[in-house]
């Protein structure tokens, strides 16, 4: 007897096979060997690939919806939203290639946008719609490339077999000479005094440096 199938089981094995090998090993005819069905069963559910990218990019917004917005403070609800962004892409590497275009319009996404929305508007100086809008997307901007930093970065690594710091030890040398000839005083600075924190501390003030020329923005 066949096995049972459903749009969310099929949408299910669709992201545990993003998950583990990459977005282009997606297809209906992998999705379908790992449920144990015959290729054709799944158009009854999902009739191409592109509606299934759309489907999978909806159930991670789904784990993105904010449970309870925070009417009382906009910099910590924009601050929650960031995060869940990013812990997002965390979970799912491929997520971030889907990312940056059109908004998405499906039924988890909508709830995503609209209790981003609902987060900041009417908080004092987000009465009007176009400043949310321009908040929320200014936000977004910022977040979608930092992430997409970040996942280049992830990726180096697997391609190269180098850590962060392996890859820094390695250019070492090069650098150096560079340095060397006098051109690069600022690069120089960097190396020399630069803090370099970790991932999360750089994604932490980069939100912060944007959060706090919003609210100057708003003062004035």
């Amino acid at each position: 007897m066949p096995a049972p199938l459903s749009r969310e089981g099929i949408v299910s094995a669709a992201v545990a096979i993003a998950d583990a090998e990459g977005l282009a090993s997606v297809s209906l005819r992998k999705v379908a060997a790992a449920l144990d069905a015959g290729p054709m069963r799944l158009y009854g559910y999902v009739s191409t690939k592109v509606e299934l990218l759309d489907l999978m990019v909806d159930a991670v917004y789904g784990e993105m919806i904010l449970a309870e917005p925070a009417p009382t403070s906009w910099r910590y609800a924009l601050r929650s939203i960031a995060h869940g962004v990013r812990q997002a892409v965390r979970r799912h590497g491929w997520f971030i290639d889907l990312l940056g275009g059109r908004p998405h319009q499906g039924p988890n996404a909508l709830a995503h946008l609209e209790a981003s929305l609902a987060a900041v508007c009417g908080a004092p100086g987000f009465e009007d719609i176009d400043t949310v809008m321009q908040v929320c997307m200014t936000v977004n901007a910022y977040v979608i490339g930092a992430v997409q930093s970040e996942a280049a970065e992830r990726l180096a690594e697997r391609e190269s077999g180098l850590d962060k710091k392996g890859w820094q030890i390695a250019s070492a040398p090069y650098i150096q000479r560079m340095i060397a000839t006098g051109r690069f005083p600022m690069i120089e600075k960097v190396v020399s005094d630069a803090t370099h924190p970790l991932p999360d501390t750089v994604f932490d003030q980069g939100l912060e440096c944007v959060l706090d020329g919003i609210e100057a923005r708003l003062s004035r």
